[in-house]
């Protein structure tokens, strides 16, 4: 699934929660689903909180296997 969708699945006040385990704000993360770029860091607390519901390798299709070379591809329907 992608950030965006993921994202706005979400109730507000779960939005809230959400970003706060990953160490962000939820404007950042509402950002992040259009397009704002993002860090390593903040991916890799993403896919863990999202329990891989959203993955790095969806991310960061052109380059997760530079940031992260023992990833596999994922999957796409």
């Amino acid at each position: 699934m992608d950030l965006k969708t993921f994202i706005f699945s979400l109730p507000i006040e779960e939005r809230e929660a959400f970003a706060k385990r990953c160490g962000t704000s939820r404007w950042h993360l509402q950002n992040a689903a259009y397009g704002k770029p993002i860090n390593a860091k903040l991916a890799v607390a993403i896919e863990r909180e999202s329990k891989r519901q959203v993955t790095r390798q969806e991310m960061f299709p052109d380059s997760f296997k530079s940031i992260w070379p023992e990833l596999k591809p994922v999957a796409t329907a």
